[in-house]
């Protein structure tokens, strides 16, 4: 059914996301009237299908510390108005059940979609409408809004952008939020890929390549940053979580270093190999340690053939660093199209921490991932979108 050619509203939210539909929902219960529109057919795509289709919708333990963005201080206002705990406390008196699995990280314990319908009947509640396959075509900005779109004009006192980020351009995320900010006077920090898996350059491929499957639980660096999880060797690169979580500090040309044995300082282990238990070479005396593909692996390429007691120190050392140094320079990421996030985004320098509002356009907020904030591996994308949601309805 077509939309009318010509409407006015209060509030007009552009993207039915989470961060979206969380505005709509308060800024509703305040009485404006509200417009969510969206170009996909369907609201909350990208939320019904996240964390495997049961949604990491926040983490137990959430904090500035959590996020990545050019201003670290300015999450703190937005999850201190609506915390983690307020969220839970959202879905526990909508009856929704969930899960917490490591690192305390929230699951839905049923589907995604138990919280997809939780925001939609709140936005129904207070008579939210929404427009869904309309496509934006231009924006004017003079004493309010003019959006131009297929499907005919809307005006708005208000326009909040939650359009969200690059991430799965494939069920149709756009770079429309950038090019709204930059129109209307503000930067947007150069966006990359972020929580994405890495690929090898041709050496590390032909000496990792056939360990596709294989998960170790290791530490991953990259500057300053480290995470202890689970990486998973693949075709083609690594993943699994550690290296999705390292991958939103890394850039174009870093190098990554790869603690295999963070258990273990396998020079000194080595050291007293060689010492006790001379005869025997390291790819035996490190079978306790490693899956054996990785063993038969690291025995070709870094282990000398050699008994430990023939070993020099030199061989011990440069044997050690390949299991707690390992250098790993990705040849690129697996792109957008397999990213969770998006890093950068729309400059928070001229966005008020406390109300999402634009200090250069009046009546002009952004909310959610177009921002340039992003959350680690763990649910605190989510709570961003709830959090910056929140900030920004109650504040219209």
């Amino acid at each position: 059914m077509e939309q009318p050619t010509a409407i006015n509203t209060d509030v007009l939210i552009l993207g039915g996301g989470p961060a979206g539909l969380m505005c709509a929902s308060q800024a509703a219960e305040k009485g404006r009237s509200v417009i969510v529109l969206d170009r996909s057919s369907k609201l909350g795509t990208k939320l019904l299908i996240s964390g495997g289709g049961k949604c990491n919708f926040t983490n137990r333990h959430c904090s500035a510390d959590n996020y990545i963005s050019s201003n670290p201080h300015f999450v703190k206002s937005a999850l201190a108005q609506f915390s983690n705990a307020d969220f839970i406390d959202m879905i526990e008196q909508h009856n929704i059940g969930y899960e917490e699995r490591e690192f305390g990280r929230l699951f839905c314990r049923h589907s995604a979609r138990d919280l997809l319908d939780m925001l939609i009947k709140q936005c129904n509640r207070h008579n939210v409408e929404f427009l869904l396959q309309v496509e934006v075509k231009s924006i004017e900005n003079f004493h309010g809004f003019v959006v131009h779109t297929n499907k005919g004009d809307i005006t708005a006192r208000a326009l909040v952008v939650a359009t969200g980020g690059l991430t799965w351009p494939q069920i149709g995320a756009t770079d429309l939020g950038y090019r709204i900010a930059r129109q209307l006077g503000h930067r947007v920090v150069a966006c990359r890929p972020g929580l994405v898996p890495l690929r090898y350059d041709e050496d590390d491929l032909q000496a990792w390549g056939n360990l596709t499957g294989i998960t170790v639980e290791a530490v991953v660096r990259c500057k300053k940053q480290s995470f202890r999880e689970n990486i998973l060797f693949t075709h083609n690169g690594l993943s699994g979580p550690a290296i999705l979580q390292i991958s939103s500090y890394y850039k174009e040309g870093d190098q990554i270093e790869i603690n295999w044995l963070p258990d273990l300082d396998v020079y000194q282990f080595l050291l007293g190999q060689k010492q006790y238990n001379g005869s025997a070479m390291i790819k035996r005396v490190l079978a306790p340690y490693l899956p054996n593909r990785i063993l038969q692996q690291w025995s070709q390429s870094y282990f000398p053939t050699k008994t430990l007691a023939e070993c020099s120190l030199e061989q011990i050392q440069q044997a050690s660093d390949s299991l707690n140094r390992q250098p790993f320079r990705p040849r690129t990421t697996e792109g957008f199209n397999k990213a969770e996030v998006t890093v950068g985004g729309v400059s928070t320098e001229d966005i008020s921490s406390k109300t999402m509002q634009s200090r250069i356009i009046a009546d002009l907020y952004f909310v959610g991932e177009v921002l340039d904030v992003t959350g680690q591996l763990g649910g605190y994308n989510l709570q961003w979108a709830w959090s910056s949601g929140a900030a920004a309805g109650r504040a219209l």
